[in-house]
């Protein structure tokens, strides 16, 4: 078929009408888009059967939409989970690391609790379902230190992050916390090229 690897959205159960899986109000169940663990688990055997890797999308700066009622979220179910409502005098690069991104809570990774949940989480979802890489979501959002922890430390498999920025500069930044990055500067480089030919 001419490729190696198959990428999947994020699994766990989302936000009620939230099909594809950015909006997570439990991260230890399954999204029953995905069928049953049993249909997840014979996915991925069966591409693993066909020489193919899966990368599962992970989503680690943010929940659904649940405005300040985290009683909602598992197993982040306190507002110390979250990052407190942003201070309008941030710069702007801490900014997109501690406000909500389109209203959703932003999780505050620099709280103990928040970060060991969602390093035990990526290891236990990578070796319960034998995912060979992730594709990691909203990068720029989340301190980069912690996708060092997250990805090597913790995940221990092959990670392509999200820096959804067209500055290459910026995007290479992060090659010392992640071991792929999905190049956005060529992206609208390229899309730029075509739209003003």
């Amino acid at each position: 078929m001419g490729f190696d690897a198959i990428w999947i959205s994020p699994i766990p159960l989302n936000f009620e009408g939230a099909y594809h899986g950015y909006a997570a109000i439990d991260f230890y169940k399954l999204n029953p888009n995905f069928g049953t663990q049993e249909d997840l688990t014979n996915m991925i055997n069966a591409a693993h059967d066909a020489g193919l890797w899966v990368m599962l999308d992970v989503v680690a700066n943010h929940v659904g939409p649940v405005g300040t009622d985290f009683s909602q979220i598992v197993p982040f179910n306190s507002s110390s989970n979250y990052h407190p409502e942003p201070n309008p005098k941030l710069e702007q690069s801490t900014e997109v690391q501690v406000c909500r991104l389109d209203n959703l809570p932003d999780l505050d990774q620099d709280d103990s609790t928040t970060r060991q949940l969602l390093l035990d989480w990526v290891k236990g979802i990578v070796a319960n379902n034998s995912f060979d890489g992730l594709r990691v979501d909203t990068v720029e959002e989340v301190k980069p230190e912690f996708w060092k922890e997250y990805i090597s430390e913790y995940a221990g498999v092959h990670a392509v992050g999200e820096v959804f920025n067209g500055d290459l500069d910026f995007v290479s930044g992060y090659q010392d916390y992640l071991p792929g990055l999905l190049n956005y500067p060529l992206f609208f480089t390229l899309r730029n090229c075509f739209i003003s030919g």
